[in-house]
């Protein structure tokens, strides 16, 4: 088993070294690189996935379809469809992946004193079909009508704080410059 690690970064969103995802997470957690997903199927549906209750991290709350954390060196692109593939068991081509909001940072602690503080772009992904979730990431799913994800109970703060950026449905989300990205992610 590989130890998984976070990209480290600093206030301009310059990589400044990485540590192991198992331990990066804690009251006093650095700024870091992760992404974040809303899988949108043909009829404009987006996919929300409980987290599983075993996480380390916000277990058992409902957010957008899948996140994450590149490896060092890898795009954020390249992470979404990692991780779409170990999560959700949904392989997305090049073509399907949008992103929609490069400069998302958010700060979120959890009631056990366990903090969230990341630069999260955010992506739009295209695809249909009957998603296999994995049970130690996710412990539900649901594809919601755009304007119901907001009566979804126990979102993610992330998710309610991407809601407020993602303006209209999510066929209408324009596309960003990649160029946006904090530097660490431009890869």
């Amino acid at each position: 088993m590989t130890d998984e690690r976070v990209v480290l970064v600093d206030e301009s969103g310059r990589a400044v070294g990485t540590e192991a995802k198992a331990t990066v997470h804690h009251a006093a957690t650095p700024l870091h690189l992760a992404f974040s997903s809303y899988v949108v199927d043909a009829a404009g549906r987006v996919l929300l996935t409980q987290r599983a209750f075993g996480k380390p991290t916000w277990p058992g709350v409902w957010t957008n379809s899948c996140c994450g954390h590149p490896l060092p060196g890898e795009a954020p692109d390249h992470a979404v469809r990692r991780r779409l593939e170990d999560e959700l068991g949904i392989t997305a081509g090049p073509g399907d992946v949008d992103l929609v909001l490069p400069e998302f940072r958010y700060r979120a602690e959890m009631p056990t004193g366990v903090v969230e503080n990341e630069l999260c772009p955010v992506y739009r992904v295209w695809w249909t079909g009957a998603p296999t979730p994995n049970p130690s990431e996710v412990a539900d799913l649901r594809w919601v009508a755009w304007d119901d994800v907001r009566t979804v109970p126990d979102l993610s703060p992330w998710c309610l704080l991407q809601l407020d950026q993602l303006v209209g449905s999510p066929n209408e989300w324009p596309t960003a410059d990649a160029s946006r990205l904090p530097a660490a992610a431009q890869v």
